[in-house]
């Protein structure tokens, strides 16, 4: 299996792949809104503070993997209205058939550059319902144009991302690979999610424009082809070897599974001969549990110990949990449908919701949207996240609110049950996970490489309790917020509710 660096460069996609620019990356109601604001001539002097986050934790677990930064960072240095960008927008036209911008707000877009204030979680850190992973801070034209940008940046990573740990704990320490690129929801989808994946826990990918844009090691076999188009399945797996002599991964299952290990074994023991070695056979159907079984006796009894056996076909967590139960001897898992396509959860479901305004660099007024339905009322203020520890691992969440600060002794209030609540030991470990990476619209972190991200994922998995991560009714880690700002929210709501007429519709 050849291998590449994965310690180069920070991740980034490949030169060319998209226009230098993303502008026109959003929906038409941003730029209708941000035409509004601009009308309001209340622009720069207008604030605002935006909290882009998930209510409810994907595939049914107990934790998600942040992602996305790196493409947000690339995304927001590089965003201006290209000229092209511009006369599209000239060319738009409302119900009345008039101009739907007038001419003066394209030139605002023209001389257009972000300016806004951006704390971020780094990529691969454990988060959790209700946290914020971004906070954008500045113009309220400004934060307003990048809301459809930025969580498509990060929604689907952090999908992909969440999957590929699950699948990393379901292995067991042993290798996942993401073999995912022809059934992605295309290109940018496969790219996506290579890089993701890698950060989630995958140790290489098949895609080969992904391994050169985010420098990560690609992996392959053959297919079923290279054995129909010969004569023989021996005859396949020879000139495969000659031919690959250093990367020789052997597809067995093309007729029949444990006829083509023995033809794998006589190959192998060819290539030893010669002073080179088969380096695995990949498993794509049948029983994998009794058919790997039996592949590993046979390539034992033969004394290819160190070949390793590689499984695909339709893998996820659960099946792979479930072929460890059985006793399974899979040596590297290869995963491609139900990790590139976040399989039984087409999104993550973020949002990107208003929280503070200001004008003319005054206090912040917090700003609150009411729902019937609690998960959908949002958290007002500049909301920071504390992360509580002890030696053993992470203990709790307190989101707090800058504006407010926390107040001893720290206590947290379910945000869904405000009889559920926790006391912290003041004396225990503690770090603020948002960290500025923009400031004024200039960014100021690097995302680092795809190793130092993937190994502070696995750092953070550890760190959770064991029942956090299970797949079936897992333990739901302690989020609260504090106890200041909770009450600060009930105040909110109850006057929102008195100057709106009750109950929200």
């Amino acid at each position: 299996m050849a291998d590449a660096p994965g310690s180069g460069p920070a991740l980034r996609y490949p030169s060319g792949f998209y226009r230098r620019s993303a502008a026109l990356l959003t929906d038409l109601y941003q730029l209708t809104m941000a035409h509004a604001h601009w009308r309001r001539r209340l622009e720069p002097e207008q604030e605002a503070v935006y909290h882009l986050f998930f209510r409810r934790l994907p595939f049914g677990g107990g934790f998600a993997v942040a992602c996305g930064l790196a493409a947000v960072l690339d995304y927001l240095r590089e965003l201006r209205f290209e000229p092209d960008d511009l006369a599209y927008l000239a060319g738009l036209t409302g119900g009345d058939g008039r101009p739907l911008f007038e001419s003066a707000f394209l030139d605002r877009l023209e001389s257009f550059r972000f300016r806004c204030d951006v704390e971020a979680l780094p990529e691969g850190t454990v988060v959790f319902a209700q946290e914020p992973l971004l906070r954008v801070s500045g113009p309220i034209f400004d934060a307003q144009i990048v809301e459809t940008a930025l969580l498509t940046l990060v929604n689907f990573p952090t999908l992909v991302a969440t999957k590929a740990a699950r699948l990393v704990c379901a292995a067991g320490g042993a290798p996942v690979v993401e073999f995912g690129l022809r059934r992605a929801q295309g290109p940018d989808g496969a790219l996506t999610a290579a890089r993701a994946a890698a950060i989630g826990g995958c140790e290489g990918t098949s895609n080969l424009m992904a391994g050169r844009a985010f420098d990560l090691p690609v992996r392959g076999t053959h297919a079923h082809a290279w054995v129909l188009a010969f004569d023989s399945e021996i005859e396949a797996f020879r000139a495969y070897a000659e031919a690959q002599p250093g990367n020789c991964v052997l597809l067995v299952d093309t007729f029949d599974s444990l006829e083509g290990v023995r033809r794998a074994v006589e190959v192998g023991l060819e290539l030893r001969a010669r002073g080179a070695r088969l380096a695995g056979i990949r498993l794509d159907s049948g029983d994998l549990a009794w058919l790997s079984i039996e592949a590993r006796k046979l390539l034992d009894g033969a004394g290819l110990g160190d070949v390793q056996i590689l499984a695909s076909n339709d893998l996820d967590e659960h099946l792979i949990e479930s072929l460890r139960q059985q006793g399974a001897r899979i040596d590297v898992w290869c995963v491609g449908t139900r990790l590139v396509t976040a399989w039984e959860e087409p999104a993550l479901g973020g949002v990107y919701k208003l929280a503070a305004v200001r004008r003319g660099g005054g206090p912040w007024q917090p700003r609150i949207k009411l729902s019937e339905q609690v998960a959908k009322t949002t958290t007002p203020g500049r909301l920071q996240v504390r992360r509580f520890g002890d030696d053993r691992g992470f203990v709790a969440d307190m989101i707090w609110d800058e504006s407010l600060g926390v107040a001893p002794p720290p206590e947290i209030v379910d945000p869904l049950d405000s009889t559920r609540r926790r006391r912290l030991h003041q004396k225990m470990e503690w770090h603020d996970l948002l960290r500025p990476v923009v400031v004024h619209g200039e960014v100021v972190a690097e995302p680092p490489p795809v190793e130092s991200v993937r190994a502070h994922c696995r750092d953070q998995l550890a760190r959770l309790h064991p029942g956090v991560l299970r797949f079936l009714n897992p333990h739901a880690y302690p989020v609260g917020l504090e106890r200041g700002l909770h009450e600060a929210k009930t105040e909110l709501i109850l006057a929102a509710r008195a100057a709106h007429g009750g109950e929200p519709a």
